[in-house]
């Protein structure tokens, strides 16, 4: 079966029983003047800088969240910071943004809760660390991925958890960035699932993830499910992430304006759904707002000399999927949307990083449809010259030639497989850009599914895949096929290295780029 086939079948024969259930709302009945402050779900740092970083957690009860931060692990001086209260509208989820730490360095931070109803009372600390952004040049290491509890896969403590994260952890990067499908709303988590080897599949589950996400409730229930798995808590606790977005925050495939047909929604208009979603994906993870737009997701994140991360929305200002074919631009090819593609010019251009790197939902050359239609859902449609979608592809990459913008390499996740594309204008239909890589990774902890059909407008190379010509689609996280990329960048030469790696930690693949 082809990805979005597995995607479309019913749970209804997945089975619902021998599992544990976890209930992962606070509950009303509890008297919350009784209710000691606590910390729960997790701790996370994230959206890093020179000078600090984003720091997320939620608590049991109204209360205040507070920061402490060391350089020192044993916390001998610190610095204190106050953040936002917990309260009931954002179900108790809290942030804080640390500033005016020194750049390169890691830190150490603690975080507890100060209840607003027993004045005086103080959770237990939870510990987590991160590190800031350098401002001169050195090595660096970073992970990235995408796609996590999909396809019902959720967690299965008798088969290790999400075991992806423990291997991403042990190779010590300084930050990871998860390039979308943080969740999947639209995939409940069953109680069993059975596997085509025989065996049995065993869940985790709570009533947040038993049905599709349709409330901003449902929606944050599903980012509190992956706290669930000890792997995941522990990543969090000790790696600064960055997040996007792409489809399974909301639905498989959406698109603004698009009405559900799906009976398992009440709830038909997908651009209420992705607004709640959105709130959720806020207030749930370690995001900074922007100052102007608290809708907007993409953003550059500056990681000194070495690097530009270029962090993309390729869902908020599409317009509506179709077969992309259109002859000429305009608004039913919209894919960056015109704001966002000037950001991204701008942001290219004023850039002095020796690495740009374009952090993308979707890939560009591969073929990612509708199953069973001629329905596109990213750039690519079909051999030819560009169409529909592919002209503001046309347009950035001209940008950088003509501007002799260098060293831009993109990384995306979506497919669930890992590969590595060379775009060669030689091989292409559209010709005027200069050569560069897109590396594909995931998925983290989801079905496998792959490889996917090119599109020979930008001339992609497949130089690498992670699957065997005998691959199953569809297979579990437990048969090994989950994947993340890593990139290198060493502070004297200034190379590239880029590595695949497998959930067990096994380096599958790997590049050294020169600088230009």
């Amino acid at each position: 079966m082809k990805r979005r086939e597995f995607l479309g079948l019913s749970l209804a024969g997945l089975g619902l029983t021998g599992c544990q259930s976890y209930s992962l709302a606070i509950s009303e009945t509890s008297d919350p003047t009784n209710t000691p402050a606590s910390v729960i779900t997790g701790i996370s740092s994230g959206d890093i800088s020179p000078d600090g970083a984003v720091i997320w957690s939620r608590c049991n009860t109204p209360a205040l969240m507070h920061v402490e931060v060391s350089a020192d692990p044993g916390f001998g001086h610190i610095t204190q910071f106050t953040g936002s209260a917990a309260l009931a509208p954002t179900d108790f989820n809290a942030k804080t943004v640390v500033t005016g730490l020194l750049p390169g360095q890691t830190w150490f931070y603690r975080v507890r809760f100060e209840s607003l109803l027993v004045p005086g009372s103080f959770s237990e600390p939870l510990y987590g660390q991160f590190k800031t952004a350098p401002v001169i040049a050195g090595d660096l290491r970073f992970c990235w991925s995408g796609d996590t509890a999909g396809q019902g896969f959720g967690v299965d403590a008798e088969r290790g958890g999400m075991l992806t994260y423990q291997a991403m952890r042990q190779q010590e990067p300084d930050f990871f960035v998860h390039c979308g499908d943080l969740i999947y709303a639209d995939n409940p988590i069953p109680a069993t699932i059975d596997l085509p080897d025989g065996t049995v599949w065993h869940n985790l589950v709570t009533p947040g993830k038993s049905k599709v996400a349709e409330t901003i409730q449902d929606f944050r229930e599903n980012y509190y499910y992956n706290f669930l798995d000890t792997h995941f808590v522990d990543f969090h606790r000790h790696v600064a992430t960055l997040q996007m977005w792409d489809d399974h925050e909301i639905r498989n495939n959406w698109y603004p304006g698009q009405i559900l047909t799906d009976e398992r929604y009440q709830e038909k208009s997908v651009s209420v759904l992705a607004e709640y979603s959105r709130r959720a994906m806020f207030d749930c993870n370690p995001i900074r707002v922007h100052t102007t737009d608290a809708r907007r997701i993409y953003r550059k994140v500056a990681y000194g000399p070495g690097l530009d991360l270029f962090l993309l929305d390729m869902r908020t200002y599409r317009g509506p999927n179709s077969e992309n074919l259109q002859a000429e631009a305009g608004p039913e090819t919209t894919f960056l949307g015109a704001e966002q593609l000037q950001w991204l010019k701008a942001e290219l251009s004023r850039s002095t990083a020796t690495w740009k790197i374009i952090v993308a939902d979707m890939p560009i050359g591969l073929q990612v449809k509708d199953w069973g239609t001629d329905i596109a859902e990213n750039l690519a449609n079909h051999d030819g010259p560009p169409l529909g979608r592919e002209f503001e592809m046309v347009e950035l990459l001209s940008h950088l030639k003509q501007q002799q913008i260098n060293n831009v390499h993109f990384i995306t996740a979506d497919v669930h497989y890992c590969a590595s594309h060379y775009y060669d204008p030689q091989k292409a239909q559209f010709k005027d850009f200069n050569p560069f890589w897109e590396f594909v990774s995931g998925p983290l902890h989801a079905g496998t599914f792959g490889p996917s059909k090119l599109d020979d407008t930008f001339g992609p190379q497949v130089v690498f895949h992670g699957l065997p010509d005998d691959f199953i689609q569809g297979s579990a996280p437990s048969v090994g096929y989950q994947f993340f990329g890593q990139m290198e960048i060493s502070g004297t030469t200034g190379e590239l290295t880029v590595s695949h790696f497998n959930r067990a930690g096994e380096q599958l693949w790997q590049i050294t780029l020169q600088p230009a």
